[in-house]
């Protein structure tokens, strides 16, 4: 059966799950909820970013690696009772402070352990286990059609919860999670100007193909980047990590990006030696505006604010037919963006170069 709910990027599911669970602590609903999506498109970093933001500690159930007894506990015999005690899992939540109940592979659990799932998504209850107050339900998984280990949702278990499809997105992608995440800034640009290859398991599974590029494996790439010097050895890992086409194509802007892009040297120059050191090319100049925000502390804002705003005027050659607004623009959402998120809002109202920056696009009629 087709899943006939909303499609959303993670940052839309992440904004909806936040508005469950302020609708949750404010005693107007409490109910479970459901994430779908492709393997690797992000719906377990999205629970855990959750879990970050309202400061909830994560219990993550794997339900493929749990039988039935795990989730109702063990049974031991009273005698002074005469009864039958079961033990309590340890592996929910049993606190007061706030919690996220994470049940991952919901789709993929064997069809035995669906009916002891029930009563914990409805009835927030295994057993005589209840769940406390401030325990909010999440599940996640695939769909039977992502080529993943799935079974069909019975009415049963999905009338229990709230469903969003989750989609890569992007744009979204690289805003909401890979600056903030701290991806290395050639992945982030290298997606945000190959955004096609964000997620390709559907072409790779018409194609027959293992291998796909997901957002899981772009970070998994982020991370052989900042952790293996050698080209040769990275490529290797690379290409067994988003397949052998977008690995070269990658391998490419890479070489591209090591060679131009010197954030940290730019960061640390006065402004007027700086022209000379921005990258020559799209790539390059959009791994510099995306590692900026990855890169900028609070004492180097200033001098971020200025390559921004300097990006604009870049007049050789090289930089002709480049869209340098946009690339400037997009700089300065991450950036007041990070600047946000950190409390550094005063630099930005102390910068001279922002603010001539703000002037400029007031008086050409922009936002």
């Amino acid at each position: 059966m087709s899943v006939n709910a909303t499609t959303v990027s993670a940052g839309e599911a992440l904004r909806v799950l936040q508005a469950g669970w302020d609708a949750q602590q404010s005693g107007g609903m409490t109910v479970s909820w459901m994430l779908h999506g492709r393997p690797g498109v992000g719906k377990t970093e999205l629970v855990q970013t959750l879990a970050n933001r309202i400061g909830a500690e994560l219990y993550d159930l794997r339900l493929t690696t749990i039988e039935p007894q795990d989730l109702r506990g063990l049974p031991y015999f009273d005698h002074a009772r005469a009864k039958t005690i079961w033990y309590r899992p340890e592996d929910l939540p049993d606190t007061d402070a706030p919690a996220i109940l994470f049940l991952d592979e919901l789709t993929a659990a064997a069809p035995a352990l669906q009916p002891t799932v029930y009563g914990l998504l409805q009835e927030r209850r295994v057993g005589r286990h209840r769940l406390p107050a401030h325990v909010m339900i999440v599940a996640a998984g695939n769909q039977v059609e992502d080529g993943a280990i799935a079974y069909d949702m019975g009415t049963a278990l999905s009338d229990r919860l709230i469903h969003m499809i989750v989609q890569a997105n992007p744009d979204d992608w690289v805003k909401n999670y890979a600056v903030p995440a701290g991806i290395h800034p050639t992945v982030t640009a290298f997606i945000r100007t190959r955004p096609d290859l964000l997620e390709t398991t559907e072409a790779s599974l018409r194609r027959g193909q293992m291998i796909a590029c997901t957002p899981r494996s772009w970070t998994r790439v982020s991370q052989i980047m900042s952790s293996v010097p050698d080209r040769a050895l990275r490529q290797v890992m690379i290409s067994g990590t988003v397949g052998l086409a977008a690995a070269a194509e990658f391998a490419l802007m890479a070489d591209d990006i090591a060679a131009t892009v010197r954030i940290d040297e730019m960061l640390a120059l006065p402004r007027p030696d700086r022209a000379a050191l921005y990258p020559g090319s799209l790539h390059g100049l959009t791994a510099l505006v995306c590692g900026l925000a990855g890169a900028v502390t609070e004492r180097t804002l200033p001098a971020a604010i200025e390559m921004l705003a300097d990006l604009r005027g870049l007049k050789a050659p090289a930089f002709q037919g480049l869209p340098l607004s946009e690339l400037a623009s997009f700089g300065f959402e991450l950036l007041i963006t990070r600047a946000l998120d950190k409390g550094w809002q005063e630099v930005f109202a102390q910068s001279a170069a922002y603010a001539d920056y703000a002037g400029q696009r007031r008086a050409a009629g922009l936002p």
